[in-house]
């Protein structure tokens, strides 16, 4: 017991001795200086600096980018007056997804008062494309030469033009029942052909026309409103 005791009692002596022999350490060096910075709140500088002038010029050009029209090919339907006739004919009763109902009355007027070979070809045209739902081979050239071999009626061409240069014709030129061959403004500017039923604006050439897709679509044709601004052939009815 002597003995621990004696042991215990040499350590502190043994420390200090450690500590006189060892190489000194210096103090550590304790700075009180913050390095905590301030983010940014300026994000389109920081993520990409741009002078004044740059940014400018970058505004302006994004304000005239967004204040152009953007091009659309969709038909356009005018505005026109509503016309609601106490009753139309029974051959245009019904619930139609190839004509606007807005439409039926200028249908059912070109169909009553035309004369007799424009009737024949309006009315064989009315009854394929809204009763019968007529599916034909070919495009729109096939479809009206049906029209009016049924309609029995031949045609004569009374306005003759080219498709790239015209003489394109003036809309007192165009009667109820013509075949119409036009540039199609609607769809990429490209070569089409349609019956005319008549106008819905005529100061803004826009006229209801009965136009056939054809080929692969399968499906009948449709009353739309087209621009009738370049029509450069007039094909018309007689008996």
């Amino acid at each position: 017991m002597s003995a621990l005791i004696a042991q215990k009692s040499a350590q502190p002596e043994l420390m200090a001795r450690y500590t006189r022999s060892s190489v000194a350490v210096p103090a550590a060096k304790i700075s009180t200086r913050s390095t905590i910075q301030r983010v940014r709140t300026d994000r389109t500088n920081a993520v990409n600096p741009r002078p004044a002038s740059s940014l400018n010029s970058f505004n302006n050009f994004n304000n005239q980018v967004l204040s152009k029209p953007i091009a659309t090919t969709s038909y356009r339907y005018p505005d026109v007056q509503r016309q609601s006739p106490a009753v139309l004919p029974t051959f245009l009763s019904g619930s139609y997804d190839n004509v606007d109902s807005e439409y039926l009355p200028l249908l059912s007027r070109a169909e009553t008062q035309s004369s007799t070979a424009a009737r024949e070809v309006i009315s064989t045209a009315r009854a394929m494309a809204l009763n019968e739902r007529t599916i034909i081979q070919g495009g729109c050239w096939d479809y009206l030469n049906a029209v009016f071999n049924r309609a029995g009626v031949t045609r004569d061409t009374v306005h003759k033009g080219a498709y790239s240069q015209g003489p394109y014709a003036n809309s007192s030129e165009i009667e109820v029942g013509d075949w119409l061959y036009y540039i199609n403004h609607g769809y990429n500017g490209v070569e089409h052909s349609g019956l005319f039923v008549g106008w819905v604006d005529e100061a803004d050439k826009q006229a209801l026309i009965l136009s056939y897709a054809g080929e692969s679509r399968r499906e009948p044709a449709r009353y739309r409103v087209y621009d009738l601004s370049n029509v450069y052939q007039i094909m018309r009815p007689t008996v």
